[in-house]
């Protein structure tokens, strides 16, 4: 039972930090004035990018603690604080400063055949919080094989419900409302903060001995 609480934590903590729902109004109303084949197109690269860049971080992710030399509690300590930081924004009901700022909405807004991948791929979605969480995840998977799967799982299941958020945004979008938007969006990011605070605490008691 412990084992299953913990692959369904690794999977609500991976579709949080991602937050489709928090990034539909950037989505719909960026692609206003947009025909069905357009947004399709924009929608399914995105969700490609968000997919392929967690996914190849899940895959060598370990790799690259080793490349750097950088310990996984140093990771999860360094993590733990970009998530709280990331949590706080989404609390506020705001788009994470961490992943969009105003620059890439200026830009987005003028090369409007390039937005699928930046930003909207890259960092909206799959944002520097979203790639710490998965090499975490990763990291402590150990040789568990299931809970590498599960890893890769969430992965899967997270870029999956973001096309369906995307797919059906606008819908969503006037079902929920402003309100109910940002509404679900501070759910998200108290949970969030709470795997922030954990990765942090994981990570104070891994080097402990050590000092």
């Amino acid at each position: 039972m412990s084992d299953l609480a913990e692959y369904l934590a690794v999977i609500v903590s991976i579709f949080a930090i991602v937050d489709p729902i928090g990034a539909l109004p950037f989505f719909v109303s960026l692609t206003e004035g947009y025909d069905a084949a357009d947004r399709r197109v924009i929608r399914g690269r995105a969700v490609l990018v968000l997919g392929a860049v967690l996914g190849g971080m899940a895959l060598f992710g370990r790799f690259l603690f080793a490349a750097f030399g950088f310990t996984l509690a140093a990771f999860e300590i360094a993590g733990g604080i970009l998530l709280f930081v990331v949590a706080f924004d989404m609390l506020q009901g705001e788009v994470t400063r961490t992943r969009l700022s105003t620059e890439d909405r200026a830009e987005a807004i003028t090369r409007r055949d390039e937005i699928s991948v930046v930003p909207l791929g890259i960092p909206l979605l799959a944002g520097p919080g979203a790639i710490s969480t998965v090499m975490i995840y990763e990291g402590n998977a150990g040789n568990d094989p299931f809970l590498i799967l599960a890893v890769f799982v969430a992965v899967g299941i997270t870029t999956a419900l973001t096309y369906v958020v995307l797919r059906y945004g606008e819908r969503i979008f006037r079902s929920l409302g402003k309100v109910g938007v940002m509404a679900m969006t501070r759910v998200l990011g108290l949970l969030l903060a709470a795997v922030g605070v954990q990765f942090v605490i994981n990570g104070a008691v891994a080097i402990a001995p050590h000092l």
